[in-house]
């Protein structure tokens, strides 16, 4: 089974936590591609969804799918969304595709996050992949110094490529995250850094891992 025949599995799985009749968040990146697809197939059983990302937004509207302002709503019933690396207690990194913030302030709101990703994702100990700072512009330098001095790991500023937010990512290579809670906490005191894409002291609730030989469901 290709990886892409994966996510396909695992995004196909997560319809069943989608909660008839109310607004749901939709994440960014290829397995939430995946799961917008699968989403079309029941859309008429939502309300419509919170779009991450304004691709996100466009990929629901294509398949005729309401995106609902995040300010304009009240509750949002569960977040479905990848990621790039998650540990066993369900810790994750994401924001490869640059759409941190807005995944975790949808995150934040939902009542549930269930994350989906291929089997490669889970590791023992996060930070193989580069972890994403939002950062606003002027503060790059700073930032970069701070991370360099407190945090460690290598900071790079990621090549042609500007947030929805109109801000920069700095991805930090060579980290070993031991900690994934303090290190959220500590990236995010640095003055300038918008967020970091560290899901941990609000990580996912469940965690379906598509495989060869089906999905594997992890909770907390």
């Amino acid at each position: 089974m290709t990886q892409d025949e994966m996510k396909f599995t695992v995004a196909q799985t997560a319809l069943k936590y989608v909660i008839k009749n109310t607004i749901i968040g939709v994440g960014t990146g290829s397995t939430a591609n995946f799961f917008i697809d699968a989403l079309s197939t029941i859309k008429n059983n939502i309300k419509g969804a919170v779009a991450s990302s304004k691709e996100t937004a466009q990929r629901l509207e294509n398949h005729g799918i309401k995106v609902f302002d995040l300010n304009k709503i009240e509750a949002i019933s569960t977040y479905i969304d990848g990621a790039d690396e998650s540990d066993n207690d369900l810790n994750l990194i994401k924001g490869g595709g640059g759409a941190l913030t807005r995944e975790k302030i949808v995150a934040a709101v939902a009542h549930q996050f269930i994350c989906i990703a291929d089997e490669s994702k889970l590791v023992s100990i996060m930070g193989s992949f580069p972890l994403p700072i939002e950062v606003i512009p002027m503060a790059v330098n700073y930032v970069k110094n701070q991370i360099i001095q407190k945090i460690g790991g290598i900071p790079e500023v990621r090549k042609d490529f500007i947030t929805d937010n109109g801000n920069f990512i700095l991805d930090i290579k060579d980290l070993k995250i031991t900690n994934p809670k303090a290190m959220e906490t500590k990236l995010n005191s640095i003055i300038g850094v918008v967020t970091n894409g560290l899901f941990a002291n609000r990580g996912a609730n469940v965690l379906l891992l598509g495989t060869p030989n089906g999905v594997k469901v992890i909770t907390t």
